[in-house]
């Protein structure tokens, strides 16, 4: 298994007024080595992408005004039963996971069905205008960070409110452009990060602000930065989970080793085995250094690779 590689350090932008034409360069490099995981599709794809769904939807809640961070969306999602809410910060991470977990679609259904998960009441004739939006970006033949801007700055000139859902729709696009299985969450994790900040950072870069195309590139070479460092960690410990496997003759465990290459995190308590299987289970695989305790608490405890 072939660690993902580093985005290069002659590829990002060095200046620090960075032209637009700069960006877009640094962004396309960017994309590219994306595109390498994307296509390969190791065994450990699912829990990368929902890594980075979880990032996004703890961006997505900050822009709605809420607290919650990455460990609460863990929790609201991990930590209930089959048939519980989530609740409306754990609907947003579902969102996002559900999102990238299947083909890119951008229909008026597969819009209303991520604008549910956002708690965002969309009007059908709104749902139609921004499938509308997507459709008329998709057939522009622009690059795709170009063509994402074109998309949030279309969704967010109709209605600001709808930020979240037009940047969840941006990485869906590019994954459609780009002729990926599954979206990759990239672009809303960066939202607060340096790219999209004025000045001396008292601002951000609005979707109808001169400059969102290059800020758009410049969040696309820090997302994918982030995203080929979790990667390349999330690799590791799939190729140890991989070689201990054998070791380990726990009934049922096999089960759960496909839970954590597909998914960001597993509950000690949610598994088929029981409470103490489960618990030599994973401290096992913890001593191995194939997985990591997320929780950082004593009971009710989460792993994920």
């Amino acid at each position: 298994m072939t660690e993902p590689a580093r985005l290069p350090g002659w590829a990002l932008p060095q200046a620090l007024e960075t032209t637009e034409g700069d960006a877009a360069f640094s962004a396309g490099i960017a994309l590219k080595m994306l595109d390498d995981i994307a296509r390969s599709d190791p065994v450990w794809a699912g829990c990368w992408r929902s890594r980075q769904a979880l990032k996004c939807a703890a961006t997505a809640l900050r822009l709605m005004g809420r607290r919650e961070d990455e460990r609460d969306l863990r929790d609201a999602v991990l930590l209930r039963s089959v048939d519980d809410d989530a609740g409306p910060a754990g609907r947003v991470f579902l969102g996002y996971r559900r999102m990238a977990m299947r083909r890119p679609a951008l229909s008026a259904d597969a819009i209303a069905a991520l604008a549910d998960h956002f708690g965002l009441a969309v009007p059908d004739d709104r749902l139609a205008t921004i499938a509308g939006h997507a459709d008329a970006v998709l057939q522009s033949g622009r690059p795709a960070p170009f063509a994402a801007a074109a998309l949030i700055r279309a969704i967010c000139h109709d209605a600001g409110e709808d930020e979240p859902l037009a940047f969840a729709l941006a990485d869906m696009l590019m994954a459609a452009m780009l002729g990926w299985s599954r979206p990759v969450p990239l672009l809303l994790a960066e939202r607060y990060a340096s790219a999209f900040r004025v000045g001396a950072g008292r601002g951000r870069v609005g979707s109808g602000d001169a400059g969102f195309d290059r800020a758009v590139c410049l969040a696309l070479v820090s997302a994918a930065g982030h995203a080929l460092s979790s990667a390349r960690d999330i690799s590791r410990r799939a190729a140890t989970l991989l070689a201990v496997a054998p070791k380990i003759r726990t009934k049922g465990a096999d089960a759960v080793f496909r839970k954590l290459l597909e998914e960001d995190a597993v509950s000690a308590s949610g598994t088929d085995l029981s409470r103490w299987a489960s618990a030599r289970l994973f401290e096992r695989l913890e001593g191995f250094g194939a997985v990591r305790e997320l929780s950082g608490r004593s009971s009710f405890r989460i792993y994920g690779l």
